[in-house]
């Protein structure tokens, strides 16, 4: 690009990144709180402010801009030379100073001559739709390593704000989809410069390869800040879940440990006052082999020992529970009851099936690249 092209775009592209980090992100930022939207709505929100404040702003670029050579003449980029004279023609009926009483009809007319000397020339059009007039008014011809240089300077001077903007764990996912947006910008301009990738007739008609890349550097610091406050909406911390799973895990153990000591002390209660009952009868309360039988409802025995309260046996609240009882209400409260582990568990099912990361994005990204390369190149 020229040198006045060149300090433009870094002035506007420096604007818009203080813009964009002081008052738009903050503004998505609280729109994004937890609380006061739902979490698919406050994104839905976030997102159509972006998109509204970035359309606003690069239009007010390109209308501040003015009008380009094709639509000066209204022709588009397939115009053939014979359609573009044709509209000068016709076009310079109708803004030539003697019959245009427009105060501007001198300037008028003086850019509709250029517009056309610049299209019906091969060459010339070639560098206009490249780097655009101020690459005609410098005769500016590709030079491609300076053309790379000077590509390379934005991205990198992008990729370290964006860098550094991400910071931290939670804006891991953000960095990443700022620096494939980045990657594939990098890749289509590039492309675009070269020559390597022609814009089909059909694409916007009346826009150049130069203005297409202007649009798409105004638009990259509003997709940096989208692509942070989507992620740190959706981002998981996986460590501090891991964390409150084992914390629960150990909390259930610890109501294990519990259980079984109950157990085991009323195992040995009752081995001591039974004096040695048989194992069956410490099991369900039954006689032991030989005994004569089951004891009668009125038989003379030690008297039950009184539980803790809430930890009655089967019986009612005052009954002591048997130990193969506790065992059963030890397996049913394992099998059964709702666990602190389960509980995580079901609160954070990613921790329990842990999927692979897909890379399905990915394999997008790349199958989109190539349709729309040899879309273009074919178009071409």
């Amino acid at each position: 690009m020229a040198a006045g092209s060149s300090a433009g775009d870094e002035s506007s592209s420096l604007f818009s990144f203080f813009f964009y980090v002081l008052f738009v992100y903050p503004a998505a930022n609280w729109i994004l709180k937890p609380g006061r939207f739902s979490k698919s709505r406050g994104l839905a929100y976030a997102i159509a402010m972006l998109v509204a404040i970035a359309a606003v702003k690069t239009g007010f670029e390109i209308q501040e801009r003015g009008p380009n050579f094709y639509r000066t003449l209204d022709v588009s980029r397939g115009s053939s030379a014979l359609d573009i004279k044709r509209a000068y023609k016709r076009m310079s009926l109708e803004l030539h100073p003697d019959k245009n009483p427009s105060a501007t009809a001198v300037d008028d007319f003086a850019k509709l001559k250029d517009a056309y000397d610049v299209l019906m020339d091969t060459e010339l059009k070639d560098v206009y739709n490249r780097f655009g007039e101020e690459g005609v008014k410098a005769n500016k011809r590709v030079d491609e390593y300076r053309m790379l240089l000077e590509i390379a300077v934005f991205y990198v001077a992008w990729g370290i704000m964006a860098f550094l903007l991400t910071l931290g764990k939670a804006s891991a996912a953000a960095r990443q989809w700022i620096f494939t947006g980045q990657l594939a910008m990098f890749v289509a301009e590039v492309l675009l410069m070269l020559n390597e990738l022609k814009l089909p007739d059909w694409f916007l008609p009346q826009t150049t390869e130069h203005e297409l890349v202007l649009i798409l550097h105004a638009l990259f610091p509003a997709y940096v800040n989208g692509c942070r406050c989507i992620g740190g909406v959706l981002y998981v911390d996986l460590e501090e879940q891991t964390k409150q799973l084992l914390l629960a895990l150990h909390e259930q153990n610890k109501d294990v440990l519990l259980a079984l000591r109950d157990v085991h002390a009323a195992i040995a209660a009752s081995v001591a006052s039974g004096g040695g009952a048989h194992p069956m009868a410490l099991a369900g309360g039954a006689a032991a082999p030989g005994s004569g039988g089951a004891l009668s409802a009125g038989a003379e025995g030690p008297a039950p020992q009184r539980r803790r309260p809430g930890h009655g046996g089967p019986l009612g609240p005052g009954v002591p529970a048997t130990p193969m009882q506790k065992l059963k209400d030890l397996e049913a409260t394992l099998r059964g009851s709702p666990a602190a582990a389960p509980s995580a568990a079901a609160a954070h099912p990613a921790l329990v099936k842990p999927e692979a990361k897909s890379n399905l994005g990915l394999y997008v990204m790349i199958a989109a690249y190539i349709a729309i390369y040899y879309c273009f190149s074919g178009s071409g």
